[in-house]
Formats: C-alpha cells, sequence, structure tokens
C-alpha cells in the first residue's frame, strides 16, 4: 500500500535549564494511506513533539520526512494543505457562531465565494452539524464542538487528519458519535487518520499501531499482533475441589495463581484452553477466559521502559 507519511531518523533536542533534552532520538516510521494509524506514548515520551514536526508547527534537527509527496522543510505550504488537525484544546473563536468560524477558516485558503460556501456546506453534513451551525461555539456540549472542531480541520479537504486526544473529557454517547464520523471519514473518504489518545479501546480500532518511549519507537505492530506478543489470555477456573487441583497442577508443573477459590492460568493462545479444559474437565465446575487488552500491551510496553 502507498505511503502517505514516511519518517526517517527524526531528532529533536530542546535545553532546558542548561541541560539538552533528547526529545526524539532519530525515530522512523511511516503512515499507509486510507489507513487509521494510532501513534501512542505516555507524558514526555516524544509523542506531541513528533507530532508537532509533521505538522510543520516545529523545526526537526535532523531526519527526512515525506507528507503526501512533499518534503518537509522544503514544500511546507503544500504539506499544509494536504493536512487538517483537531487540537487537543480548540482553536475556535467562543464567541462566534460555528458557521462564522467555519468561514473565518475558510478564508485562509483563499477560496471563492462559491466554493467557500460548498466546503462550508459539506463539512456540516460530514460532521452533522446542522442541529447547532448557528449557535455560539461556547454554548456548545463537549461532543458538538469536537464535531465543530473536526468540521474546522476538514474545511481544506485533507488527505490525512490528525488527531490528538480528540474524546478526551467526553461521555460515552458523545465519543461514540465522534467516531461514527472519525470511521466514515476514513472509510467512506479514504481520509488517513493519525490518532493519538489514552484510550486504548480506541486505539484498537487502528490499522497499525506505534508505540513511543523517551523518544524511541518501543513497539509497532497491528493491534492483533501487538496483543499476540506483548500480553496473555487468562483462563480462569473455578475447582470442585481447590487444594486437590492445586495438588494437580503441581504436579503436572502447570503455573497457576490462586485468587480466592478461583485458579488463573495464563495462556499464548485463546486456543490453549480447549485441550486443558478437556483434560481436567471431570474437575472444574466453570470456566472463562479473558482476552488481553491493548491496556495491557501499554502497560506492559511503557512498564518496561521504566525499568
Amino acid at each position: 500500500m502507498e505511503k502517505i507519511i514516511e519518517v526517517k531518523s527524526l531528532m529533536k533536542s530542546y535545553t532546558v535549564q542548561r541541560k539538552e533534552v533528547k526529545a526524539v532520538k532519530g525515530i522512523d516510521f511511516y503512515v499507509e494511506k486510507g489507513t487509521m494509524f494510532s501513534f501512542l506514548g505516555k507524558n514526555g515520551a516524544g509523542k506531541s513533539t513528533t507530532i508537532d514536526i509533521l505538522c510543520t508547527l516545529l523545526e526537526p534537527d535532523a531526519g527526512a520526512v515525506m507528507i503526501d509527496g512533499y518534503e518537509l522543510g522544503k514544500n511546507d505550504f503544500e504539506i499544509r494543505k494536504s493536512i487538517g488537525i483537531v487540537f487537543q484544546r480548540s482553536l475556535l473563536d467562543p464567541m462566534l457562531t460555528v458557521y462564522e468560524n467555519l468561514k473565518i477558516r475558510g478564508r485562509f485558503y483563499k477560496f471563492s465565494r462559491q466554493k467557500l460556501k460548498e466546503r462550508i456546506e459539506v463539512v456540516t453534513e460530514i460532521a452533522q452539524l446542522e442541529e447547532f451551525l448557528h449557535r455560539p461555539y461556547e454554548k456548545l456540549s463537549g461532543g458538538q464542538r469536537r464535531r465543530a472542531d473536526i468540521a474546522r480541520a476538514l474545511i481544506n479537504t485533507p488527505k490525512i487528519l490528525f488527531l490528538d486526544e480528540p474524546t478526551t473529557g467526553l461521555d460515552s454517547r458523545a465519543r461514540k458519535d465522534i467516531w461514527a464520523t472519525i470511521r466514515a471519514l476514513q472509510k467512506e473518504k479514504g481520509v488517513t487518520v493519525f490518532l493519538t489518545t489514552h484510550y486504548m479501546e480506541e486505539a484498537e480500532q487502528s490499522d497499525y499501531i506505534t508505540i513511543i518511549g523517551h523518544g524511541e519507537i518501543l513497539a509497532r505492530g497491528t493491534p492483533l499482533e501487538l496483543k499476540l506478543k506483548y500480553c496473555h489470555d487468562l483462563l480462569k477456573l473455578a475447582p470442585k475441589n481447590p487444594e486437590r487441583f492445586k495438588q494437580t497442577l503441581m504436579e503436572n508443573q502447570i503455573e497457576f495463581i490462586q485468587n480466592g477459590e478461583v485458579i488463573e492460568i495464563k495462556l499464548d493462545s485463546t486456543l490453549e484452553a480447549i485441550p486443558f479444559v478437556e483434560r481436567f474437565k471431570d474437575d472444574i465446575i466453570n470456566v472463562e477466559i479473558i482476552n488481553g487488552t491493548m491496556d495491557d500491551v501499554f502497560l506492559d510496553i511503557t512498564g518496561r521502559e521504566d525499568t
């Protein structure tokens, strides 16, 4: 698949209290066109610095970045035309209506009056703004504000949409609505989505994930690949006779953890549970399999980073 973002040997340092802080340490990664890509990391990992560089807001110390065929540092104006950004903190004027905010944003791209009218109509439909288009931004709910922010980012018909914590602080209903909009943009409009989030269940919807820590890439892969590599499924058993069952497991050199009267056994894959349950079915009264999650993956990778 075609690469729409390609980063090679990217580096960025700061001077803090006369000490050099290496925020990004020669990282490499790419994003394929039309995919949803999650870029994850703890606070201070180098995530925000990297994104600011990609969005032409910060100049790197070294490295090469290509975005939609344009070279960062040489074709920044063209790059800005190819991207839309939804910042964690909104840039819209709270006193103006959503429509007025969109109109001001559209003028930055020197659209004709007719073209601007058409673009506002298009993003209004995509982000479902009809109900509150002429309402002041400050009067909107959290979910409505986020939809207006997304519409603002889409006014220039971007090929890549950067989303920085797009659902932070929203209730479950608003988060669901925002994600319906995001998925429609990707699947129906072919927009490449570059996501940062602290909600691992959102990252799990991505096509590909890269995790950064201390300015270096710690792990990368599809959600399934990362779960298979960095976390385990858990087999929880309720035995008929806990003490006798524990003795049986020890005799068979099977590692386990006892949690009350429940026996827990780590699995490398869910399918491992089938022969195990069949083998000991006469000794157990209940079985539950807990699948590993992206939360487990993230905690495992970033936890090892600090050791």
